[in-house]
């Protein structure tokens, strides 16, 4: 069955990964030991993009202050994606200096957590209806989502139908050059190819596989430092559960072990009507090959 072979293999993969890691998280220094973080929900009031500083209206802080208007510092992808009038959810880090900034800060509208979550249990739900067989195969069609883009957007896999789609799997802390950074590059290769070759409904999209750390605006930083033509690549995050779905149905596979995160890797693409056509497991591709085989206009 040619699921056993590619989980196989991929378990292999894994194993060989655990030597040199893929990742290692930084190390947490005294004056990091020293902040305190606590959840906050408010509303944006006004914004400094000059600045990084948002004015925040928030509620109340549970054992820590009432609901009150504050300034704080974030970060340059949060900054580019802030809008007055925004509802978000975040974590306020108290500073060893007695400054306060926001970090995971997460778009908090009704409609759209309640759209994002309703997708994640759906597709939950359909990855655990599905057991063992969850795995999509090249011929199926790929599992439906919605999650947040890198400005802060709700993306769903309808969006992409009619269209080519490549995916890959990356997240923004992962170091090492033949891995996601690798993968990424590809994909701005392919980027640049397929325009030249008359590819005219091509989209590209990176999945996260870190999404408690890869907020919205930790993926703008991320193609904003790197110069990435988001035209038509999108960086996606969202529900922990969700994600995990998408990795179980695309069959990736992604181990910690201590600060290391180890994953497989695998590139896909699928036609118009969202259907797997290629799939090439590994770091190394070749991007014309990949090309080569999408419609031209």
């Amino acid at each position: 069955m040619r699921f056993s072979r590619v989980w196989l293999s991929s378990l292999v993969v894994l194993v060989a990964l655990s030597a040199p890691a893929c990742s290692k998280r930084g190390e947490t220094s005294p004056a990091v030991q020293a902040e305190k973080r606590y959840p906050l929900t408010g509303e944006i009031l006004a914004v400094d993009a000059d600045k990084n500083v948002l004015r925040v209206k928030h509620e109340k802080i549970e054992g820590y202050m009432p609901a009150m208007t504050m300034e704080f510092l974030v970060s340059l992808g949060d900054a580019k994606l802030a809008k007055a009038g925004q509802r978000i959810r975040a974590e306020m880090v108290e500073q060893a200096d007695g400054e306060f900034r926001l970090e995971k800060i997460w778009p908090a509208s009704t409609a759209e957590v309640a759209k994002i979550e309703a997708a994640a249990n759906a597709l939950t739900q359909e990855t655990v209806a599905m057991g063992r067989g969850a795995y999509r195969e090249i011929g199926e069609r790929a599992p439906q989502f919605s999650l947040f883009d890198q400005d802060g957007r709700v993306v769903e896999s309808q969006r992409f139908r009619g269209k080519q789609v490549m995916i890959c799997f990356i997240f923004t802390r992962c170091p090492v050059a033949k891995m996601c950074p690798a993968a990424v590059a590809r994909f701005q290769q392919t980027q640049k190819l397929a325009r030249e070759a008359g590819v005219t409904d091509l989209e590209l999209i990176s999945f996260s596989l870190d999404p408690e750390y890869d907020t919205p605006g930790i993926l703008k930083e991320y193609t904003i430092q790197r110069g990435i033509d988001t035209s038509n690549y999108s960086f996606l995050t969202g529900p922990q559960m969700a994600i995990k779905s998408l990795l179980q149905q695309f069959g990736i596979l992604t181990e910690m072990q201590g600060d290391l995160l180890n994953h497989t890797a695998a590139t896909l693409l699928l036609d118009g009507t969202g259907r797997i056509i290629h799939r090439a497991d590994g770091s190394e591709w070749d991007v014309q090959d990949f090309v080569g085989r999408m419609k031209k206009s």
